[in-house]
């Protein structure tokens, strides 16, 4: 009998339960990935219609926090590598939603902005990202949310 739908691995496509994980299940970095890979699936599907990825929503929200910063600035505070980071700040340039303007002070710097349509579609992007956050919150319960961010913290001092 062929196993259903739901029942099916979506990342192995094997049945599930076929796989022995071994002491793999125990492992905190294979279930940070896991947890990490479910709730930015959810992210997807939560800004799928404008074509939003976690990574460009960071990149968005910190202009919009903190107008006119550098490049290296953004991507350092965001954790990309620089090299990725200019093809990702291009693809929101050609979209209209941020932009380079050269420095006053120092003729070699570039401050990034968002646009007036960026402004505008980050309404609309944090409205999404708050019923995603909603969502994930809803499974951890206040509490649990509350120690997972701690725990999070804490492992991001290695």
């Amino acid at each position: 009998m062929e196993p259903m739908a739901d029942e099916i691995d979506i990342e192995t496509g094997l049945p599930d339960g076929d796989v022995d994980l071994g002491d793999l299940a125990a492992h905190l970095g294979y279930n940070l990935r896991r947890a990490q890979l479910a709730v930015f699936a959810d992210f997807h599907r939560s800004l799928a219609s404008l074509d939003i990825r976690p990574a460009q929503y960071g990149v968005l929200l910190v202009l919009r926090q903190t107008p006119g910063l550098r490049q290296s600035q953004v991507a350092d505070a965001l954790g990309i590598k620089r090299a990725n980071f200019v093809t990702l700040f291009d693809g929101l340039q050609a979209r209209g939603l941020a932009h380079r303007v050269p420095s006053a002070e120092d003729r070699r710097a570039v401050l990034l902005y968002l646009t007036l349509d960026g402004e505008r579609q980050m309404a609309v992007i944090e409205a999404l990202v708050a019923e995603h956050e909603a969502r994930v919150a809803a499974v951890l319960g206040e509490t649990g949310r509350a120690q997972l961010l701690a725990l999070l913290g804490r492992l991001q001092q290695l």
